[in-house]
């Protein structure tokens, strides 16, 4: 349980890393077990931005932090106290008491170490890289995929959806999917007019619409892509996982894990997995090559680009 966020990029985990970093100060070195079992601790709770930060300073100080109080850890973190209150009970703790009681009760012996393989920066790096080998797992079944690929090519037009954390994404798979589809029409501002948006591609004749759906999912989401199904339009979803609150109203979803090991999402993955997508709507475009190199042509006319 989370409290509510201003931002909406947060997932599922923390903005800690699986190893302990190095630190040098009043508490010397960091203790591997003691960031490992604060690791443990804070994974599975979906956590705002500013817990993660709180989440990062604990992990950063775990030789400490058993032993500091709200006030203490607040000024740590560099936010309110009541943000560390409100963070323990996202922990499933009563208060930030029962959680510091815990922390002393599970505290290693010995509170110095090597200091980790890793810092917090590369752990994120590692989870990133971590997430494109599952993707690479996932898609060696192109299946999925190639139908996905086969759905986009067919629908003209092609609404592409994101909203929020994932308007970025569906920007950029528009920008280069009109290079190569006749009408691909982007929806990236939330309101009442998405609706309207959704009508008219329908009436234009398009049969399938694309989503890219990130933590934190907002309910406009779900609810515009129940109005594009009932619409009659075939949703395809790149979503964080199978399980996203987005499944429900997709009819194919295609999971690529994000990042939580900084203070906002990391989305390699889903970025990737949307350019796999342009690669397979590509191959069933007979003319895509084509209007690839007559935008060559013109671009070099133009001198559009450095050489």
């Amino acid at each position: 349980m989370s409290t509510p966020s201003a931002d909406d990029s947060g997932g599922a985990g923390t903005g800690a890393g699986t190893a302990a970093e190095g630190e040098a100060g009043a508490g010397g070195h960091l203790s591997d077990s003691a960031a490992v079992r604060l690791q443990a601790l804070f994974e599975g709770h979906r956590l705002t931005p500013t817990q993660r930060r709180i989440a990062h300073s604990m992990v950063r100080r775990a030789s400490e932090v058993p032993f500091l109080s709200s006030v203490e850890l607040a000024e740590l973190a560099g936010v309110s106290q009541p943000s560390v209150t409100r963070f323990a009970v996202a922990l499933g703790f009563d208060g930030y008491p029962a959680l510091r009681k815990h922390l002393r009760e599970v505290a290693p012996a010995e509170q110095s170490a090597e200091p980790g393989s890793y810092n917090e920066y590369q752990q994120a790096v590692e989870a990133e890289i971590e997430n494109l080998k599952h993707l690479a797992e996932v898609l060696a079944d192109p299946r999925p995929v190639r139908r996905a690929g086969r759905l986009l090519a067919a629908s003209r037009p092609l609404p592409v959806l994101g909203l929020r954390a994932a308007a970025s994404q569906a920007y950029g798979f528009a920008y280069f999917a009109a290079k190569v589809h006749p009408d691909v029409r982007l929806l990236h501002e939330g309101g009442t007019m998405i609706h309207d948006r959704i009508d008219a591609a329908v009436r234009a004749g398009a049969t399938t619409l694309l989503c890219f759906a990130l933590p934190r999912h907002p309910r406009e989401v779900v609810d515009t892509l129940a109005y594009a199904r009932a619409a009659g339009l075939t949703v395809v979803t790149v979503a964080d996982s199978a399980f996203a609150p987005v499944a429900k109203v997709s009819d194919l979803l295609l999971p690529a894990a994000v990042g939580t090991g900084l203070a906002f999402d990391t989305v390699c993955a889903p970025m990737l997995l949307g350019r796999v997508l342009l690669e397979a709507m590509c191959d069933d475009l007979p003319d895509a090559q084509a209007r690839l190199e007559e935008f060559d042509v013109r671009a070099a006319n133009r001198g559009l680009f450095v050489e």
